[in-house]
């Protein structure tokens, strides 16, 4: 008999292309699996004007409706790219189950026709528009363009580009507008998972640009309790993304960093030893305190506690505290 496994995503092409790459490898694993996806309208894809903040971050407006019909045992899994889950809170009564294997971390640049990547560097950005709702993308694009206007931008990851190409104006919640967008910087990861891919301009190193923490990693979140879960979705865990995933949240939890911080952290695995990167901006970009160690890869929250007290000694809360919303 076909054990049922229903596991919720957000509706957008690129969560539904990750979640049927779980389901997939799922089946794959467990023969006699019969995986349903349960498709989840959230809040934050329903408003697609607002800023996150007035949700409650990405974790209200992405998040909190699946993780609640998991809670309640409509779900045995929810689907998140992790980057969206937030690392400065507890959820009592979830955990991650698994994390698929790691896809490229970096942040990427798309342009619409008629702009190169040489003009914005050497107008400084002056003169062009690009769109984010990252407040850490938006950091760092003022580091590397100064001069440019960064916007407000939403969308999933195949309208925003679509918005790009037709000159469309980002609505804001006031009634106003703003844009067109001249450049968008997005994940490269979710341009590679809408097919996207030949659209990356530029693909920014992490000394340019370091990811978010948890970027590139999908994970599958379940009940602590629900140990045949747990069982399932062990046999399509990654070790490795899994341990990066614990040491970059580790950063965000110490940190107590919100969705208004401009918090990055990324780290790599080599053999038997794990390195961290992580910082810290302000809104503006014209400050960062970064800070790098590496450890034993079997002991990533110790690693990832030890480059946020790091950040912390170096005066990281004063900045946090500073893009704290009033």
């Amino acid at each position: 008999m076909a054990t049922r496994f229903k596991i919720g995503t957000r509706k957008s092409a690129m969560a539904l292309a990750q979640t049927d790459e779980i389901a997939r490898r799922l089946t794959a694993a467990i023969p006699g699996l019969d995986v349903e996806i349960v498709k989840f309208d959230t809040t934050g894809d329903l408003d697609q004007t607002s800023k996150l903040l007035p949700h409650g971050g990405k974790g209200g407006a992405f998040v909190a409706q699946i993780r609640a019909a998991v809670l309640s045992g409509e779900l045995q899994a929810a689907m998140h790219s992790l980057k969206d889950m937030p690392g400065n809170e507890d959820t009592p009564g979830l955990v991650i189950g698994a994390t698929l294997s790691r896809d490229p971390a970096s942040d990427a640049l798309v342009l619409r026709d008629g702009v190169t990547l040489a003009a914005l560097r050497q107008s400084r950005g002056k003169g062009f528009k690009i769109g984010t709702n990252a407040v850490r993308r938006a950091a760092y694009a003022r580091r590397l363009f100064p001069e440019i206007e960064v916007i407000h931008f939403r969308g999933a990851a195949d309208t925003r580009v679509r918005k790009l190409d037709n000159g469309e104006k980002q609505k804001l919640p006031d009634g106003g507008a703003v844009g067109p967008a001249d450049a968008l910087i997005m994940a490269r990861s979710g341009l590679d998972r809408v097919g996207l891919s030949s659209r990356i301009a530029y693909e920014f190193t992490a000394t340019e640009m370091l990811p978010a923490a948890g970027q590139g990693i999908v994970a599958v979140e379940c009940a602590a309790q629900d140990w045949q879960t747990r069982k399932i979705l062990s046999s399509i865990d990654d070790p490795l993304a899994h341990a990066s995933a614990d040491a970059e949240r580790e950063v965000l939890w110490v940190l107590n960093g919100h969705c208004n911080s401009p918090v990055a952290g990324f780290s790599t695995i080599s053999g038997d030893q794990m390195t961290l990167a992580a910082s810290v901006l302000d809104l503006s970009g014209n400050t960062i305190i970064e800070a790098l160690r590496a450890g034993p890869a079997n002991r990533p929250r110790e690693l990832g506690r030890a480059v946020a007290l790091d950040l912390l000694d170096k005066g990281a809360a004063e900045i946090i505290e500073r893009s704290r919303p009033r």
